[in-house]
């Protein structure tokens, strides 16, 4: 049972997955007038959790062969073969019908953006353009920034500057998750043959565009802050993380390295996830 425990979670990315749940929530809370129930964030989060576990299972299931090939992902449940292909594909099939069959139910332009992150995340993403080109990771950051804006359409009921804002910071920040990560495993990437930026445009460029990644993610997420908490405690804070990010980014970009792409890598996550747990102040 702990073996299987730990295959599902392994299946679903865990972390990742609450992470963009948690922007979810951010979203939904930022736009509401007043307290909601436990009942309203409980629909957001279960259709929400769904939709992504259920991409992220049939994204595991594609790329099966290219896992079994990175010495990264060897261990995952479909590419050692402990877990089934059929079973795995039912189990994202499952999910994302429900998690979407869901969204829809709880209000229709909340589902379209749900299903919309879904297709570009799985069909986009996945299938089409990660095999092709390195720029697939604005595709895959365009998927990322769809439970925020999915989140704030929910409360507000329409798609609002506040909330395209929001899913574009997202979409600016996963240079800098990516990208740094593409750095560290550079050779796994070329021996699976998956285009990533440091071998195709070099180490050089890519900490460029991490660097320019981690100013335009700091200087959105600080604005964002500001506007929407209209405090100043927040938005100190905001700023001195942001300096971190920033700071972070142009030190790997002068003495580039693992170590120091390392310390952004995670520095990053954290960023983020500090930088919307304030827009709930």
């Amino acid at each position: 049972m702990r073996q299987l425990l730990g295959d599902f979670l392994s299946l679903i990315k865990v972390k990742q997955t609450l992470l963009l749940l948690f922007t979810g929530l951010v979203g939904y809370a930022s736009g509401l007038k007043g307290l909601e129930g436990p009942a309203a964030y409980g629909g957001l989060l279960g259709s929400l959790s769904l939709a992504i576990s259920g991409t992220t299972v049939l994204n595991m299931v594609y790329d099966r062969d290219i896992d079994r090939i990175m010495h990264r992902t060897q261990g995952r449940p479909l590419a050692s073969g402990r877990m089934s292909v059929s079973v795995a594909l039912f189990l994202g099939v499952m999910m994302s019908v429900w998690g979407l069959t869901w969204a829809f139910w709880l209000d229709a332009l909340f589902g379209l953006v749900v299903l919309a992150g879904w297709l570009l995340d799985l069909v986009v993403y996945t299938i089409w353009l990660k095999r092709r080109t390195p720029w697939s990771v604005i595709w895959g950051g365009l998927a990322g920034g769809m439970p925020v804006l999915a989140g704030r359409v929910l409360a507000t009921g329409r798609i609002e500057a506040v909330g395209v804002l929001l899913a574009l910071a997202v979409l600016l920040w996963i240079p800098t998750h990516i990208l740094t990560f593409s750095v560290k495993y550079a050779e796994d990437y070329a021996r699976a043959g998956v285009p990533v930026f440091p071998n195709v445009y070099g180490l050089r460029a890519t900490q460029a565009a991490i660097s320019l990644s981690t100013m335009l993610t700091a200087t959105l997420m600080t604005g964002i802050t500001w506007h929407l908490t209209q405090h100043w405690g927040p938005l100190a804070v905001c700023v001195a993380l942001a300096t971190i990010l920033v700071g972070l980014g142009a030190n790997a970009l002068v003495a580039p390295s693992v170590q120091r792409n390392g310390w952004l890598f995670r520095f990053a996550s954290l960023y983020m996830l500090a930088a919307m747990a304030l827009l709930l102040v």
